[in-house]
């Protein structure tokens, strides 16, 4: 039996259609002006990311998974990988402001302090891990009553 192309409905072709010619459009009006920056930027993203971000995060997760340590325990590591993904791409996307580091501009451009930036996400990061936590507590009975039916792991 041959595999078959999966297209899609006319939808999704008109909705990816749509999001690449934006997408070409935002690269055409970005790299009229600098293109060697915008390139240099697109390829020091990359390789800040492989090079030093993807060992960091993936560290901390075996740091986690051993804190975590037993069967049982293994499961509660999404209630920590969500908020602290959510967490680390507001830090990542608001960095600038979080930091100060655009200060003076912020205030130009806007008319606002920007001051108020940290506090913020250092207040959504509580949420989002105290959400997780209260989470955790409501749906840990059914997670107990799982892990007695299941079987014990062997190693």
């Amino acid at each position: 039996m041959r595999g078959r192309l999966v297209i899609g409905s006319p939808l999704q072709l008109l909705l990816l259609s749509c999001s690449f010619a934006l997408a070409a459009y935002a690269g055409v009006r970005l790299a009229a002006g600098d293109w060697f920056g915008v390139a240099l930027w697109v390829v020091g993203a990359a390789v800040l990311h492989d090079l030093v971000l993807l060992p960091l995060y993936a560290a901390a997760d075996r740091a986690l998974l051993r804190g975590l340590d037993g069967a049982r325990r293994r499961e509660w590591a999404m209630y920590v990988r969500v908020p602290a993904a959510l967490s680390g791409l507001l830090l990542l996307v608001w960095f600038p402001l979080i930091s100060s580091v655009v200060e003076a501009r912020y205030r130009s451009a806007t008319g606002l302090p920007p001051g108020v930036f940290l506090t913020r996400w250092l207040l959504i990061t509580a949420v989002l891990f105290g959400g997780s936590a209260l989470l955790l507590v409501v749906r840990l009975p059914r997670l107990r009553r799982a892990a007695k039916r299941r079987p014990p792991a062997v190693h």
